[in-house]
């Protein structure tokens, strides 16, 4: 159940720090939010506005609360395949992944099969550049760095499961970081004063909302088409590696984005910063950190969160902490048993799972906004 820890504000978080209160507490405080803003479990200190957070505005967006990844989310495919049926180690497929899946700051592939997908998402509302249409060709299907990742998971039936995690990569950036100093610079203009600047908004029905609206849903469906052609290569190769298998059903769904909702009577625009649509009924995928568990989910539609919940265990340290205070050494203790970037330890010791939340504590949080459907433990993870 929630509490309040700050005037307008609710939190689902048990492990919260005063500086992640105090960033949610200044966006609460903002003329254009018309009720609470909802922190989730994994919630903790981003970028303008707290990642994990759910952010109700009337005529308004802020487009630092979507962030600069926009349409960032997770996609999970059930096959038939079980546990009996993996080889004893998926060395082979992680050569297939990290040939057919580029990762890594700026990484992208030479790819003409992709023109006939980006065509279908149509253009943004901003012009492109040659070089900014290069970038989108290039790194559609491609993973990016950071915490973005690929997994071959068991559920609790010894069910084999893929996961992935990706957003709309530099051109998403790109875009989102236009609008966000454009929008910075209208607040100067218009002398309109901001706690932090990083809030500035735009209004609806100006030419400015209107062309970031745009920008942002195209970004969106960039991010989710290139999550479903990467699954699709992920699946084809996993197949391939065992010799058979078969896909059941797949999730799809972002965890950076807004959309116009109805909540407690009014319209409004729902900032889902960090956080999954939770709604009756709704599928999600909520991963874990490196070696932890990740979690199917159904919504449980609960009006406090905005029909939310959390997209993942969320941060207890910062990169640069966790470089200085965690080891590759520890990092490999524990992703023990499982096949993964081991020759990489030492370039991901950011995201040892020490520098997140426990994802049970997450969950355990959020009884009251999502029910649990299957619980993946991880024997394969690929990182950018």
């Amino acid at each position: 159940m929630p509490n309040q820890p700050a005037p307008n504000l609710l939190s689902w978080a048990s492990e919260i720090d005063d500086r992640t209160i105090e960033q949610a507490a200044r966006a609460a405080r903002m003329p254009i939010v018309s009720g609470h803003v909802a922190l989730m479990p994994d919630a903790h200190v981003g970028i303008g506005a707290t990642v994990g957070s759910v952010i109700p505005t009337e005529g308004a967006i802020i487009p630092a609360a979507v962030g600069v990844d926009i349409g960032c989310g997770m996609v999970a495919t059930e096959t038939t395949l079980t546990a009996a049926d993996l080889p004893d180690t998926l060395a082979a497929l992680m050569s297939l992944v990290e040939r057919r899946i580029p990762a890594g700051v700026g990484q992208g592939h030479q790819d003409p099969s992709v023109d006939r997908a980006l065509s279908e998402l149509g253009h943004p509302h901003t012009s492109l550049t040659r070089e900014q249409e290069t970038k989108v060709a290039r790194q559609f299907g491609t993973l990016g760095s950071g915490n973005h990742f690929v997994e071959v998971c068991l559920d609790e039936r010894d069910r084999v499961w893929t996961v992935l995690h990706s957003g709309s990569r530099g051109i998403g950036n790109q875009l989102a970081t236009m609008h966000i100093t454009g929008a910075k610079n209208l607040m100067k203009r218009q002398a309109i004063g901001l706690e932090d600047p990083a809030l500035a908004y735009l209004v609806q029905n100006t030419p400015e909302f209107d062309a970031y609206i745009e920008d942002m849903l195209w970004s969106q469906h960039y991010a989710m088409a290139s999550r479903a052609r990467m699954d699709k290569v992920l699946v084809n190769a996993l197949f391939q590696v065992v010799g058979t298998g078969r896909r059941v059903r797949t999730i799809n769904c972002h965890h950076n984005f807004t959309q116009l909702e109805t909540h407690h009577g009014k319209r409004l625009w729902i900032t889902r910063k960090g956080a999954i649509k939770a709604d009756t009924g709704d599928e999600g995928v909520i991963p874990g950190s490196m070696g932890a568990q990740s979690y199917i989910v159904r919504g449980r539609g609960n009006a406090d969160s905005y029909h939310s919940c959390a997209h993942g265990a969320g941060r207890r340290m910062s990169r640069t902490q966790a470089k200085r205070e965690l080891s590759a050494r520890s990092l490999k203790a524990a992703m023990g048993g499982r096949t993964w970037n081991a020759d990489r330890a030492a370039a991901l010791v950011d995201e040892h799972p020490e520098a997140y939340k426990p994802i049970d504590r997450v969950m355990d949080d959020q009884k009251d906004l999502v029910t649990v459907q299957h619980t993946l433990r991880q024997v394969f993870n690929y990182k950018g």
